[in-house]
């Protein structure tokens, strides 16, 4: 990026190249200047040790009376001795020359995990699960809420209630919401978090048989998993959702009267005001022409109360992305930026 801002003509202006290639000024001045800048030889100190004398301080080290030893155990030992040869700092310096200074414990080294990138078309392509805790009648009790969505459609495919979170459950809720969406092999991507039960075999076997592929979230990133997230906060955020529930069929009862109004009655904004039912089997089309006769009709009555233009009623999106890779229309958008600067510079020349 910077190599192209170096090849434009001669008194160019840099700042809207820098903002085409989104290369912070800073940046660009920062590396030109450090770039022409000229090496300054640094001069030696009078107080350092000589070449000798540093042979001779990582020798003492190498032997075998100090070689298992620290530099501040061999200080000490030499000064106890009469002896002197650098400071402590200095002994640390001189094995760091040598690339013989290393962390001695084992440090645990966790696997770079990839970041999963998941994008549906349509319903049924990828869904989104967890489980989250409601409080039961006592103080740490809970009673355990089982969420499939649908990240297209925001639609809840299937849910359970239970007293515990256990594999088995979960490998039970999955088969019958694929059966009961008629979902064939290879059509469906199923994420969640690294939950015990989510990472379980006996759920990693059913998807094999099922013909779905699975997806995790990386270590302690929610956002992997922001849908499912999002789904649960609009269920704990309603007015009447309780401080704690006296049972497990309080529970049941709450969520059987919440999923159907939230699939067929709640309107959701990223589906542009359409409920996750609509999107989810189809009938997104039919319901924005009978908005947009609504509108039409208002803009015929009054059109001076529209501005602008006519209003025309939103749409829900056509494809929905679990971590969207860096999108490619920012990058055309700034080729063609920088394609119409470059030809300005070269007319203007």
């Amino acid at each position: 990026m910077i190599a192209s801002i170096e090849q434009a003509p001669p008194g160019a202006r840099k700042a809207p190249l820098c903002r085409a290639l989104s290369v912070p000024r800073a940046t660009y001045y920062r590396r030109r200047v450090a770039r022409e800048a000229r090496p300054v030889a640094r001069r030696a100190s009078h107080r350092a040790l000589s070449a000798a004398e540093r042979q001779g301080v990582l020798d003492m080290l190498h032997s075998p009376r100090f070689m298992d030893k620290a530099p501040q155990e061999a200080y000490a030992a030499l000064l106890d001795e009469g002896q002197y040869l650098c400071s402590i700092r200095t002994m640390y310096r001189v094995l760091e020359a040598s690339r013989e200074v290393r962390e001695r414990r084992d440090q645990a080294r966790h696997p770079a995990y990839a970041k999963p990138e998941l994008l549906a078309t349509g319903p049924n392509q990828v869904w989104s699960w967890d489980i989250t805790k409601l409080p039961g009648p006592a103080k740490w009790t809970y009673y355990y809420l089982y969420v499939i969505l649908d990240i297209f459609s925001r639609c809840v495919v299937g849910w359970m209630v239970a007293t515990c979170e256990s594999k088995a459950l979960a490998a039970r809720l999955i088969a019958d919401t694929a059966a009961k969406q008629g979902i064939v092999p290879g059509q469906l991507t199923l994420h969640a978090n690294r939950g015990s039960s989510m990472k379980s075999t006996p759920v990693a076997l059913l998807l094999a048989d099922l013909g779905v592929t699975k997806t995790h979230s990386r270590p302690h990133t929610s956002n992997d998993n922001p849908f499912s997230e999002s789904q649960f906060k609009t269920l704990k955020y309603r007015p009447e959702f309780p401080e704690r529930f006296g049972s497990i069929e309080d529970a049941r009862a709450f969520c059987q009267g919440f999923f159907p109004w939230y699939n067929g009655e709640h309107h959701h904004s990223a589906l542009g005001l359409l409920t996750p039912q609509t999107v989810h089997y189809g009938q997104a089309g039919q319901a924005i022409q009978a908005r947009a006769a609504v509108l039409s009709a208002a803009y015929q009555a009054h059109p001076e109360r529209f501005v602008r233009r006519p209003p025309a009623p939103l749409k829900p999106p056509q494809a929905v992305w679990i971590n969207p890779p860096p999108a490619a229309a920012g990058k055309e958008q700034s080729d063609s930026l920088l394609t119409k600067y470059r030809r300005g510079v070269s007319q203007s020349c």
